[in-house]
């Protein structure tokens, strides 16, 4: 089994923050695969199919950003999934916006909702997909830019985005990390 957990916040109010491009990649995919969420008992919203004989797993923490590891560590070990058979999506303020970067393993680099989960997996080595949302203007507190939505210049530009997230994302299904890595991280998808 193969797990893609997408970070961000539950509610409303949240739905197109920056902060909330994991659920959004995860809802792109969802409706490709034709699938829709529901409840799950470890304080998430989850979404199954298969691709090939494999079944897949999309999961978006209602744990709030900064507690994500608090239902991505039982739901891992629920499964029983090796780290490398998971992926998280999620926004990272250190890339231009716009950049997709997918990496085998590494440290939080400063996100509250990566921190968690390293704590609750006791572990740095598991897959990631980093979403870049930009730095915030100015002298803007960072907790109120990822708060708030892409302007609409930005949003032309992220719709595409959120596309070549949810591609990557199937090609690091189809491929595995390493092969993706390559193709992603040199916007060759």
């Amino acid at each position: 089994m193969k797990i893609i957990f997408g970070l961000g916040n539950p509610g409303r109010k949240y739905e197109r923050t920056r902060h909330n491009i994991g659920f959004q990649v995860l809802d792109i995919l969802a409706e490709r695969w034709g699938r829709t969420f529901a409840p799950h008992k470890f304080r998430a919203l989850a979404a199954q199919t298969r691709i090939g004989d494999e079944p897949v797993l999309l999961v978006k923490p209602l744990t709030y950003m900064n507690l994500s590891g608090e239902a991505v560590g039982p739901i891992v070990r629920f499964y029983k999934v090796p780290l490398e058979h998971i992926l998280v999506v999620y926004d990272d303020m250190d890339l231009p916006l716009g950049t997709l970067r997918l990496r085998a393993k590494g440290g939080s680099g400063g996100h509250k909702g990566i921190r968690s989960i390293i704590q609750h997996l006791h572990s740095e080595a598991f897959p990631r997909l980093r979403v870049g949302i930009g730095r915030p203007p100015g002298r803007m507190d960072p907790a109120d830019f990822v708060l708030s939505p892409f302007t609409p210049e930005e949003e032309e530009t992220m719709a595409l985005v959120r596309e070549k997230a949810a591609d990557a994302v199937e090609l690091w299904l189809r491929e595995g990390t390493e092969k993706a890595m390559n193709r992603v991280n040199a916007n060759a998808l």
